[in-house]
């Protein structure tokens, strides 16, 4: 005898949850059948299979400052949370308006909510959608702690990824973060068994992650089927509810097919007939319909609604087709000050928050003081200054950081607001995303440039969000991280490599070369409504000809405003950071007049006083402590070349590293490392043209 049949369950709006998932798969056939073949669409990923789970969960985010963040299968979630279908269409076939106006494949979508649940802004990249999420629980938890804002009292963040992603160091970066501060997190794992192509088990030991992870401390995990309606709401129902009760964390994994390719173009050869088959059978909108029909639905409903559902979205989508092509009026916008209003979420600008303007005219003290201490003693005044200023990074806390830039802060300040993390970049930088959409300004620390590589992905992500999603979202933060040779070199701790964050759009990047302007600098950094990255030269951190007075707490210097450190009317030197003492000094031994230019940000770089010296002096040479090849150096010579050609007399020349890390040996190092030998040799060359 077959099972017999469960009376369908009343605490959830069943027939709203048929009318979502019908939309979801009549958007997938319309874009399957038509609007991919016909090529108004590139890239499709179809829903398939995994809608029921996403359509609950969706239901249970009622909190108005709830927070999901999805991946590329997400698009029944939107749905559910308000997404139009027109949108959704216009966002695929890369039409204006929709998630990013054009910028981004239509299913990395977002949905800014303001005073209804957001969806944050996802990625292409695999698994990382765990961290900023976890990022931003961490900012619900501050919320309601530390501000007492109870608007945050319930609220919940939902992370949702395939069985491929908990592979990535991003879920485990995230778990580890949600776990040791027992934060507001709901883990969704929806395994469809496969990775594109590749066996969940080659993904997970046994290809059960929540077996797996049933013994790790601080988390309560669920497992079950995502096609079964009634046991997918209960457990969605459970799991929600014990993270709301701000137990701590949980992670629900639901077993679900996967109805077709990883993407339009995967025909699934890799399954055999018996598997496609029987996940077929398994199809959540077969079981859906079997639950509600007769007790909730007559069939001719069904019937009527298929046809009602396929009908709206074919109209839709040809609303969506008509609608202009994006224009290119903000295309080359990357920082706030190009567009006209600001993000509606992210920093402090989407709150309404505004600090002071600062002003470059100082107010020294009669002490010089060195960079270590002008940047702990700016960030004591920004936290101060600023409530929602957050310091954090490995070490950072009690013991002061490893070069001590933030020693006694805790002490101050209090270790909500200047804490210790777990040893993951991936976690640092993304958590940053995250207390930023929470409406934080994060100022992280990388201990070393290097170390700055495993958060390669979240950097990206981070400087082109505000694009991507066409202002709707920005993530303004600081990432300090020092870098560069100090007593010896070695190629773990002495890279400098700024031309890599420079190549980052939407990346503004600072390199002091004294304490004056590392406090000019960070304050200015701190106090804008962009991501920056903060070099702090490791030879100058506590370097005798780095030392200046204190400028005072109101002391700013404006990005992309260099510094001419002496007048010269024969040939101007170009640079920035450790190289500028070298360079100072070599100007003072030179028989010819010699103009220093301190740029003190890479990006953006002073371009007019740039340009203004060397038509004057008619030579230039660039100097930096980078590798020679493709060092950002390159970059303002052919800048020079292209604009002033006719003004030169002489090539642009370059002086920098070669090719090859610094050594851990002193005099391999110094060998090198440009000196003012070098430089005065260069000088000449520049000089006998």
């Amino acid at each position: 005898m077959g099972k017999k049949k469960k009376k369908a369950s009343l605490a959830i709006d069943w027939v709203k949850v048929v009318e979502l998932l019908l939309i979801s798969r009549a958007i997938d056939d319309l874009e399957e059948r038509e609007l991919v073949p016909q090529k108004k669409i590139f890239y499709q990923f179809s829903a398939r299979g995994h809608e029921l789970v996403q359509i609950l969960v969706g239901m249970h985010l009622t909190d108005p400052n709830d927070a999901a963040s999805a991946y590329y299968r997400s698009r029944p979630l939107l749905l559910t949370l308000g997404l139009s279908v027109e949108d959704a269409i216009a966002s695929d076939m890369a039409r204006s308006g929709g998630y990013s106006d054009g910028r981004d494949i239509g299913v990395v979508c977002n949905l800014p909510g303001v005073g209804i649940p957001k969806v944050l802004p996802m990625a292409g990249d695999v698994g990382s959608q765990y961290t900023p999420a976890t990022g931003y629980a961490q900012a619900i938890e501050h919320r309601r702690t530390f501000f007492n804002d109870k608007k945050y009292d319930h609220s919940i963040s939902v992370i949702f990824g395939g069985d491929g992603s908990v592979a990535t160091s991003g879920f485990w970066s995230a778990l580890t973060m949600a776990t040791t501060l027992k934060l507001p997190v709901l883990f969704i794992i929806e395994d469809n068994d496969y990775g594109i192509s590749v066996s969940g088990k080659l993904q997970t030991p046994g290809g059960n992650i929540a077996e797996n992870l049933k013994s790790f401390q601080n988390l309560k995990v669920y497992d079950g089927d995502g096609t079964e309606p009634e046991e997918a709401l209960q457990l969605i129902s459970e799991a929600t509810a014990y993270v709301r009760s701000k137990q701590g964390p949980a992670l629900l994994r639901v077993h679900v097919p996967r109805l077709n390719g990883h993407s339009f173009q995967d025909n699934q050869a890799y399954k055999d007939d018996q598997l496609l088959e029987a996940e077929q059978h398994r199809d959540p909108l077969m079981k859906l319909k079997n639950l509600l029909i007769p007790e909730i639905m007559s069939t001719d409903d069904w019937d009527e609604k298929v046809l009602a559902v396929n009908e709206r979205v074919r109209k839709d989508a040809e609303r969506a087709s008509e609608r202009d092509e994006p224009g290119v009026d903000t295309l080359y916008s990357v920082y706030s000050g190009q567009y006209p209003e600001s993000q509606l979420i992210g920093g402090l600008a989407a709150e309404k928050i505004t600090l002071p303007e600062g002003t470059e005219e100082k107010q020294p003290e009669t002490q010089r003081i060195n960079i270590v201490e002008a940047v702990r003693r700016t960030l004591e005044n920004e936290l101060r200054l600023n409530d929602r200023l957050l310091v954090f990074g490995e070490d950072v806390g009690m013991k002061g950081g490893v070069h001590a830039a933030t020693m006694g802060l805790q002490s101050q300040f209090g270790g909500h607001r200047v804490f210790d993390t777990s040893l993951s970049e991936e976690g640092i930088i993304g958590r940053s995303l995250g207390l930023a959409y929470g409406g934080f300004m994060p100022v992280a620390e990388i201990q070393f440039r290097k170390y700055a590589d495993p958060a390669t992905e979240q950097l990206k992500n981070a400087g082109t969000l505000r694009w991507r999603t066409a202002n709707k979202y920005a993530a303004p933060m600081v990432v300090r991280m020092p870098g560069g040779f100090a007593k010896c070199g070695d190629p773990w701790h002495s890279e400098s490599n700024e031309v890599f964050f420079a190549r980052m759009p939407g990346w503004k990047v600072a390199y002091p070369s004294n304490a004056e302007d590392a406090a000019g600098l960070l304050r200015s950094a701190m106090r804008g409504n962009d991501p920056v990255i903060f070099f702090e030269h490791r030879n100058l951190l506590d370097s005798r000809v780095a030392r200046r007075p204190y400028p005072g707490d109101n002391y700013v210097v404006p990005f992309g405003k260099a510094n001419r450190l002496t007048e010269g009317s024969q040939v101007t030197i170009v640079t920035w950071g450790a190289m500028c003492e070298r360079c100072e000094e070599a100007a003072g031994l030179s028989p010819y007049s010699v103009e220093v230019i301190d740029l003190r940000t890479v990006m953006p770089w002073d371009r007019e006083m740039v340009f203004s010296s060397v038509k004057k002096t008619s030579r230039c040479l660039v100097v930096h402590e980078d590798m020679i090849t493709a060092g950002f150096g390159s970059e303002i010579v052919s800048a020079i070349t292209e604009e002033l050609f006719y003004e030169l007399d002489a090539p642009v020349l370059r002086l920098a590293t070669a090719d090859v890390p610094l050594t851990y040996n002193v005099g391999l190092m110094n060998h090198l490392l440009p000196d003012k030998n070098d430089i005065l040799q260069k000088v000449e060359e520049v000089m006998s043209y």
